[in-house]
């Protein structure tokens, strides 16, 4: 295993984490965790030395954190630092933070979380922390002993990301979507940069998008790029040398949901390191972004000119759903976010074709046809 640095923190932690948020499954319930098989994967994970194990509060319908507590007994807990995450969506006071950490020390069968988040925050939630003085109960949990690090774990635009990193001088990390493709989305690339900068580590999560880019590419044009490049890896090989050659990048956290998954990943740590890849690779992956983006149907930038619709339809999130099901051949996922991911009253079937949002739209997109297109693919069986 190879070990990067954390920030200003004197410890080193593996390049590759094990993210317990898509443990492997008995009767296809995420409540119903296959309690053996999932023990299994954490503990070789460990035991080739991965020592950073994430999971948080409502992660497999709230079963993961008691289910960690089994997976890494027998000496495992002493092997690894262990991170969950405060539910603030649940937070309406500091009573309720200190009810949250109390259970979740119970749930984990551990005197002290060691890298403790501030789960999914955005500028708004943070608004509502940073007014209960969130920041100062956190302080005296670390005073306290029950946690050791405290950081926040990151879904917005990289304005709201820069306010809550200078808001605060004690955080320790933060977590944050990043991967080759979502370079200049939410925090993304400058947010990394930004971050360590400030002498935060810089957790990465969903480094191959939701398995997106870890399945075998369109074969035109991505795959024969992909060919073309003198050493051959697999996609998610690809996609996490990428992270693990910037030094920024503290470590990957990876959801894997079977052993075979492990297995590989581990391997790909093994292998991993700054500055591994050439100036051709990093090129090569730039043309694989390139030719992801190409396969996009809908030009929308998500510039929001077309908001608010008086109908209420989520115009621009509604084609971010349909051009990445396109992007990465997965209209099923397409369709599944549409479905549960979407309220009703912001579907595309609201459109009235008043075409107020095709007169602001800088892309002249013909919103009301592609609308009634999408919502039809969407919800097709």
């Amino acid at each position: 295993m190879q070990y990067r640095t954390f920030g200003a923190l004197d410890w080193k932690p593996s390049a590759l984490g094990f993210g317990a948020m898509r443990l492997p499954l008995l009767n296809d319930d995420a409540g119903q965790i296959d309690a053996p098989l999932a023990t299994a994967m954490i503990r070789y994970a460990i035991d080739h030395g991965v020592n950073y194990v994430d999971t948080a509060w409502s992660y497999h319908k709230g079963m993961g954190e008691p289910f960690l507590a089994q997976a890494l007994a027998d000496g495992y807990r002493a092997k690894v630092s262990l991170a969950t995450k405060l539910p603030t969506w649940l937070i309406q006071s500091l009573d309720d933070c200190d009810t949250y950490l109390n259970r979740q020390l119970e749930r984990l069968q551990t005197d002290v979380i060691d890298f403790y988040l501030l789960h999914s925050l955005h500028q708004e939630r943070w608004h509502t922390l940073r007014a209960l003085n969130v920041t100062a109960w956190a302080e005296k949990q670390l005073a306290a002993g029950k946690i050791r690090h405290i950081g926040f774990s990151f879904h917005d635009r990289y304005a709201a990301f820069q306010e809550i990193v200078d808001d605060y001088d004690g955080w320790d990390f933060c977590q944050i979507q990043y991967n080759f493709m979502d370079v200049n989305e939410q925090a993304g690339m400058r947010g990394l940069h930004y971050a360590a900068e400030k002498g935060l580590a810089v957790i990465v999560m969903e480094p191959l998008r939701g398995g997106k880019l870890a399945k075998n590419p369109p074969p035109a044009p991505v795959a024969r790029l992909w060919a073309q490049a003198p050493i051959q890896r697999t996609p998610a090989d690809w996609a996490l040398q990428w992270l693990w050659n910037q030094p920024e990048v503290s470590l990957v956290l990876s959801g894997m949901s079977t052993m075979q998954q492990v297995i590989e990943n581990v391997a790909s740590a093994e292998r991993s390191g700054v500055g591994s890849l050439t100036a051709g690779e990093l090129a090569l992956v730039e043309q694989v972004r390139a030719a992801y983006q190409a396969l996009i149907p809908i030009p929308c930038t998500a510039c929001g000119y077309c908001q608010p619709c008086p109908q209420g339809v989520a115009i621009p999130r509604i084609f971010s759903i349909y051009n990445e099901g396109i992007m990465y051949d997965d209209l099923p996922g397409a369709r599944d976010a549409y479905r549960h991911w979407l309220d009703a009253t912001e579907r595309a079937d609201l459109c009235v074709e008043c075409h107020q949002c095709e007169e602001q739209c800088p892309q002249s997109i013909e919103i009301p046809t592609w609308l009634q297109q999408v919502h039809a693919q969407l919800l097709a069986d």
